[in-house]
């Protein structure tokens, strides 16, 4: 997996443009000749102006007029082939990121990501992901050019008049070494708090936005405000240093090409006077650092996007590390040798065997200051009906969550047929295992794509069949759209129970042969709850289920397992 930098962690930048790095090496060598292009563009135009005015046989410039054409078209072709070859490395780079941080994410939930806030994520997959390109476009590329062209014109003018290219060479290491350098010792709070303070921002409006229903009820809306108002001041006064800092560097980088122009214009001056020089090559001493200024000019600015890259990148790195040092036991990474299940099941209605789970002595945490499980057996043989309750708080989500590979124990073991969890991947653990959570998601989109989720390639026949499951075909025939009934964000234009059905008709659409329902009845009345759980039973056939709920009523006909009190600590 490529490596995400952060210093904590012992890791570095060069981790992540690995991947593009031939690309990225074609697209330094063509910046290097785009910039190498416009720098002898200037110096060879100063030179051809210059002998020009001394009216010599036009054959004697007919070598600096090829030239000049020579360099203003390279300019154009290598500048359009450094964009084009850069700009696609850093979008390979960014793709290769992403695309790894949302696999980490997957192995991660939800144990491993239960110290993220939603919003924070969010920021995280877009903002601190994207600093990526700024990475690779704004500082790499800028800085391997401005080394190969910068040397090349210290060396061609130190040739002329050493005065002049020595004094290029300090005014080149003041701009890309010094300026930055001062800018990270006056700013490095600033742009390394911008990163966290944006993310904040973004949680915060976040959590008004969701919670504003509940904060007007109880006037606390004010106080919301106010701390939006103090981070977006924070966040502000960050910006405004870093933009000051950045200011800094430009001026200095404008009296480090004056002093150049002058250097170069005195020594050079001397030089012809001394006859150690030819006139008409005294303009190209005065005028290459100009160009050469051009290219080295966007260093400091480019210093410090790479010293805000690296905050993004860091928090990058904390998603990457996220398990470690937390007591909660993530099944993280898959074993080296997966176990094959050797099932001894009853065969069921969707044609393959059904297991029997167990857990014994099962021990799990998701925080060092509290214990979820503590000791606790479940058997759950094929086919059978067990109802799990028990008051909030007592571990019941965690029991599924086990179930499931959401978490792994601290101790005990859980087996299916025999074989024990921890040996098997657990993408495969949830093809047996099903599991509808209590806020099981519904997407911003149609009842079929809802559903396809659980089985892209579902026919329309068979979606109907798994609606008829969850006794909701009529109702879903009965809309003008029908399967293309869009259900809103969150499944808002649905009523509580046909979210849960819809939901249900997702799980049964899949293969599990196991079925985990939680809290099934939740925010419902009596007789419409009793009515959903009769009808989810009825609608799971031959697998088996597991019904987690701390109602006691409406559990005829299956074997009730009570949890005990919350674990103390």
């Amino acid at each position: 997996m490529t490596t995400i930098p952060g210093r904590r962690h012992g890791l570095r930048a060069y981790a992540v443009i690995r991947p593009a790095w031939a690309e990225l090496t074609l697209a330094v060598l063509a910046g290097a000749g785009a910039a190498g292009s416009a720098v002898a563009l200037a110096a060879v135009s100063a030179w051809l102006i210059s002998r020009a005015a001394l009216h010599p046989p036009i054959l004697h410039l007919m070598v600096a007029i090829v030239a000049v054409r020579a360099c203003g078209l390279g300019r154009g072709v290598l500048r359009y082939l450094e964009r084009l070859l850069g700009h696609d490395a850093a979008f390979r780079v960014l793709a290769d990121v992403r695309v790894r941080l949302y696999r980490r994410l997957e192995v991660l939930a939800p144990a491993g990501l239960a110290d993220f806030r939603r919003a924070d994520l969010a920021r995280r997959l877009a903002s601190d992901v994207d600093a990526v390109l700024d990475l690779v476009t704004r500082v790499l590329l800028p800085y391997a050019v401005a080394v190969l062209v910068g040397s090349a014109s210290v060396l061609v003018v130190g040739a002329l008049v050493s005065v002049a290219g020595l004094t290029l060479a300090i005014a080149l290491l003041v701009t890309a070494v010094v300026v930055p350098l001062l800018q990270r010792a006056a700013a490095r709070r600033a742009d390394g708090r911008l990163a966290p303070l944006r993310a904040e921002l973004a949680v915060g409006v976040v959590d008004l936005v969701h919670g504003m229903p509940d904060l007007v009820a109880f006037g606390a809306t004010a106080g919301r405000r106010d701390r939006l108002t103090d981070l977006d001041a924070r966040l502000t006064s960050a910006a405004r240093r870093s933009a000051a800092t950045a200011g800094l560097g430009s001026a200095v980088t404008a009296l480090c090409t004056g002093a150049c122009v002058l250097a170069g214009l005195l020594a050079g001056a001397a030089a012809v006077r001394a006859g150690s020089l030819h006139g008409e090559l005294l303009a190209l001493v005065v005028l290459t650092p100009l160009a050469v200024f051009e290219i080295a000019g966007p260093l400091p600015a480019a210093a410090q996007r790479y010293a805000a890259a690296r905050a993004s990148l860091r928090r990058l790195a904390e998603i990457r590390s996220a398990p470690h040092g937390k007591d909660a036991t993530v099944p993280t990474d898959p074993p080296d040798k997966p176990a094959e299940i050797h099932a001894a099941g009853p065969e069921s209605m969707i044609g393959t065997s059904i297991p029997h789970l167990q857990m014994e002595a099962v021990t799990a945490v998701w925080s060092a200051d509290r214990t979820a499980v503590a000791d606790f057996d479940l058997a759950l043989p094929p086919g059978a009906r067990v109802a799990l309750t028990g008051p909030s708080g007592s571990g019941k989500s965690t029991v599924a969550a086990l179930l499931v590979r959401f978490l792994d124990p601290r101790s005990g073991r859980i087996t299916l047929d025999g074989t024990e969890l921890r040996d098997l991947p657990a993408d495969r653990v949830r093809e047996i295992v099903g599991y509808l959570p209590e806020d099981a998601y519904l997407f911003d989109t149609t009842i079929g794509a809802n559903l396809r989720i659980a089985r892209p390639g579902a026919s329309d026949a068979e979606l109907l069949t798994a609606l008829a499951g969850a006794r909701l075909r009529d109702w879903v025939e009965s809309l003008p759209d029908g399967l293309e009934t869009l259900v809103g964000e969150h499944g808002m234009a649905l009523s509580g129970g046909q979210r849960r059905r819809l939901a249900l008709a997702r799980l049964l659409l899949t293969d599990a042969r196991v079925l985990i329902l939680d809290e099934p009845g939740e925010h419902l009345d009596d007789a419409t709850a009793g009515a959903l759980v009769r009808d989810l039973l009825a609608a799971a056939g031959e697998r088996t289920v597991l019904l987690i709920t701390h109602r006691t009523a409406d559990l005829d006909g299956l074997r009730v397992v009570g949890m005990p009190a919350p674990p103390a600590g």
